[in-house]
């Protein structure tokens, strides 16, 4: 067993704002890296002001940055100044990953670029996440995966209701996180790559890829020239047993029967409504199919009948395959996430987080430990990268460091 996690004694420094760079230095956090966290003196990383804008939810806990930089120690790093760069160069010398998202003109501007840093140290990944991609047009174009992932994607168009509903909003970070992962796997594969060779590499990834990639069934059909069909509302569903349906309480649950000629009787036995069973109405899947709009009306006034609990209890263990349309408020007294530590608890907290969607047998994960205040780590980085106490007043002095 490795109990200090398989990623012990890996350095990554997260040069990076926002949700999906710096989520990959948590996932690699959560394996025991020790990950710097390096933000602007004074504000910090401007994702720390997440939950004070519009419309997010209101709380006294930033939310935001416990879920990110859970894990990080922060260095309050001035790369503007010549003596903040110098810094940087001289922790990029010794670390083994390098995270960032800066647009490339600021990586320019910065000397924060693959070809400033690669030559510091031959065996440093870089890890480069973009909105666009880093060629064309677009290459300099700033993206939130509301934008890159999800509306660019055709996600945000294909997941209406119906044609005439106006296109569906994206929640915060809902693109941002499954885009980690895949820059995690992109860093860990550079990482492999090293042990074969002893040297570095550039690895890259971006929202609008990432964005195509989740939606890559459907798109992959338009490139073949597939003929689509137009959506339909969820009344008119050409498939009755692949369909949601709200219950008594007003939660939904969703069908999703594929082995429809064995299910169709135990799902009627399971609805009480054993008389649909043999109704020459819907006696084969075809029929069925040809019928979907009678039988959702069936369903409709069925389902309306009872509350999600008791219907989960109906159809719980019988091989039917159905889902619970989730709501926040399940997630707490979840026991499933719960046991399968998808929650677990902050150090010395009782408060519950995220866990990242990787476990390892062997390899322990790191216990979340509370998210870095502006700079709170900076005298302990400096310390350990060979800055003295009279170096390290002087850099203060300068601002290049806060």
């Amino acid at each position: 067993m490795d109990d200090n996690g398989i990623f012990s004694g890996l350095k990554v420094l997260d040069c990076a704002s926002f949700i999906a760079a710096p989520a990959a230095a948590t996932v690699l956090s959560d394996f025991g890296a020790d990950v710097i966290k390096i933000e602007p003196p004074g504000a910090g990383d401007p994702y720390r002001n997440l939950p004070n804008l519009p419309g997010y939810p209101i709380s006294d806990r930033n939310y935001a940055w416990m879920l990110e930089a859970r894990n990080k120690r922060s260095l309050a790093l001035d790369l503007a100044k010549p003596e903040g760069k110098e810094v940087l160069r001289k922790l990029v010398a010794e670390a083994d990953v390098f995270i960032t998202n800066f647009p490339p003109p600021v990586r320019a501007r910065l000397g924060v670029s693959y070809a400033d840093l690669a030559p510091l140290n031959e065996r440093l990944i870089y890890a480069s996440f973009t909105g666009y991609g880093e060629r064309g047009a677009e290459a300099n174009k700033p993206g939130f995966d509301s934008n890159a992932w999800w509306a660019r994607s055709g996600m945000m168009d294909l997941v209406r209701a119906d044609e005439d509903s106006t296109p569906a909003r994206s929640v915060a970070g809902m693109g941002d996180h499954p885009c980690a992962m895949s820059l995690f796997g992109a860093i860990v594969t550079a990482l492999y790559k090293r042990e074969r060779t002893g040297k570095g590499s550039e690895v890259k990834s971006n929202l609008m890829a990432n964005g195509l990639w989740s939606t890559s069934v459907l798109a992959q059909a338009k490139l073949v020239g597939a003929e689509f069909q137009p959506r339909r509302p969820r009344e008119r569903a050409l498939n009755a047993v692949a369909n949601h349906y709200r219950c008594r309480d007003g939660r939904w649950l969703i069908l999703s029967l594929l082995n429809e000629e064995k299910q169709w009787p135990i799902l009627t036995k399971c609805l009480g409504r054993e008389d649909l069973t043999d109704d020459p109405r819907f006696a084969t899947k075809a029929d069925r199919h040809a019928r979907s709009i009678e039988l959702i009306g069936i369903f409709d006034e069925t389902f309306a009948t009872r509350d999600l609990a008791d219907w989960r209890k109906a159809l719980d263990g019988t091989g039917i395959v159905f889902g619970v349309v989730g709501i926040l408020d399940d997630i707490t007294t979840d026991q499933q996430l719960i046991e399968n530590e998808v929650l677990v608890p902050f150090e010395n907290d009782t408060t519950l987080t995220i866990n990242s969607p990787i476990w390892i047998e062997g390899s322990t994960k790191t216990r979340p430990r509370k998210p870095p205040g502006i700079g709170e780590h900076s005298d302990e980085v400096l310390r350990s990268a060979g800055y003295d106490d009279a170096a390290i007043k002087a850099l203060r002095a300068s601002g290049a460091v806060g």
